[in-house]
């Protein structure tokens, strides 16, 4: 049975057929891949910066220009595609999403100077907004509530493997075919995976529904669970987009590590998120759906972990704590996309995911230009990562006030 809990609280169910249980694992296999390469294209960036940015005579506090720009795009896309995924289903909207994500991502590669980038990389932010509302309402209506965490945990995994993917190939690739060649090789495999998203992905049964997108915005600020979900949610992702754009750099050019070694520590910092998502959503299950509890944990220990890291100095302590601070940077995601589905409702889960998404994602949009002054203005290593951890403190702050409803 699939649990549909409206924004009352209160839950109901429609039953799925043999066929749909079969099938939901595909789908999720398959939206897991979309997410997967969305990510690797966004993050790209943040393993060439340093490189790239040299070559367009760009200053370090300057890096995350680009990352913005690719936010701005991605920020005011989220809450049209959030709706667009409830009118037109979030499998023809995933589908449409990641066709003009391919060709911006190629045509970056294409690059000869800033205003073209910060073009493309806005272009390349539009076309990814509908990602993740897409990926969770196809999770959410998939699977039952007592499954629900753990498969939302198997989704997420896409944003932290990518973190591993793009630190620990990217490096490599661009010394070989150049960062040109790196994006264009992106840009012809996102198409590829458009087109099988449009393939084998189908709608669940349940994900129907008529959607107003006035009404839905309403719901999302007219319900305190929610509220404290979207500023709890821009704390951490603060901190650990904020974290996984800047690391190289700061490593880079704050503790003079060689960009190779620093998208290897980069990718320990993804590996240790790739076994922390789905084992936390399976101990939320198992907990019934308690999931207050586990953010709370996993946001003190992430603002600990970033002021730990920021005092390292040697490429060893890197690679001991990288991995670690995964854990607690990642963890947190599959819960909080799980709670802000289910405060939703099965026929608004894309437009409220994509809500919430897009004040979430004016952390991204903030903490590259934040950190890049302090860094800029202090040359500190520390100063940079206490900016970082400011975020996901202020998140446990916040969840603190949260209550979680309880369950049947």
């Amino acid at each position: 049975m699939q649990d549909t809990k409206l924004a009352t609280g209160t839950p109901t169910h429609t039953a799925y057929s043999t066929t749909g249980l079969r099938r939901r694992w595909a789908i999720l296999a398959v939206a897991w891949a979309a997410l997967l390469m969305a990510f690797v294209d966004r993050l790209t960036w943040a393993s060439l910066a340093a490189g790239v940015g040299h070559s367009m005579g760009l200053p370090v506090a300057s890096l995350g220009i680009f990352v913005t720009a690719f936010y701005v795009g991605y920020v005011l896309s989220n809450v049209l595609a959030g709706i667009g995924a409830d009118k037109v289903g979030p499998s023809r909207m995933l589908t449409l999403a990641m066709l003009p994500l391919g060709v911006g991502t190629f045509l970056f590669g294409y690059t000869t100077s800033v205003p073209y980038g910060l073009a493309l990389q806005v272009l390349m932010g539009l076309a990814a907004g509908a990602d993740y509302s897409a990926c969770v309402k196809l999770t959410a209506t998939w699977f039952e509530f007592r499954l629900r965490g753990r498969a939302m945990g198997l989704l997420i995994t896409a944003s932290s493997l990518a973190v591993v993917v793009t630190n620990g190939t990217v490096p490599t690739l661009a010394n070989r075919i150049g960062w040109t060649g790196v994006y264009q090789a992106l840009g012809v495999a996102t198409i590829l995976i458009a087109l099988v998203c449009g393939l084998v992905l189908r709608d669940a049964p349940a994900a129907a529904g008529s959607v107003n997108s006035k009404s839905n915005l309403a719901l999302v600020w007219r319900n305190r669970d929610l509220v404290l979900l979207s500023l709890a949610g821009f704390g951490a992702m603060w901190g650990t987009w904020g974290f996984a754009f800047w690391v190289n750099a700061l490593m880079i050019k704050g503790r003079g590590l060689d960009p190779v070694l620093a998208g290897f520590v980069t990718a320990m910092f993804g590996a240790g998120a790739i076994v922390a998502k789905p084992a936390i959503g399976l101990l939320s299950d198992l907990l019934g759906g308690r999931r207050r509890t586990l953010v709370i944990i996993c946001l003190a220990s992430f603002a600990v972990m970033l002021l730990l890291f920021g005092g390292l100095r040697s490429p060893q302590a890197f690679l001991v704590a990288a991995p670690l601070l995964g854990v607690t940077a990642f963890a947190y995601s599959p819960l909080m996309a799980a709670m802000v589905a289910e405060a939703a409702g099965a026929a608004a889960v894309g437009s409220v995911t994509g809500i919430t998404n897009a004040f979430w994602q004016l952390g991204n949009l903030a903490v590259p230009l934040a950190v890049g002054a302090v860094y800029g203005a202090s040359h500190s290593f520390v100063a940079a990562f206490v900016m970082l951890a400011a975020g996901p403190l202020a998140g446990t702050c916040l969840m603190l006030l949260f209550r979680e409803a309880p369950r049947l």
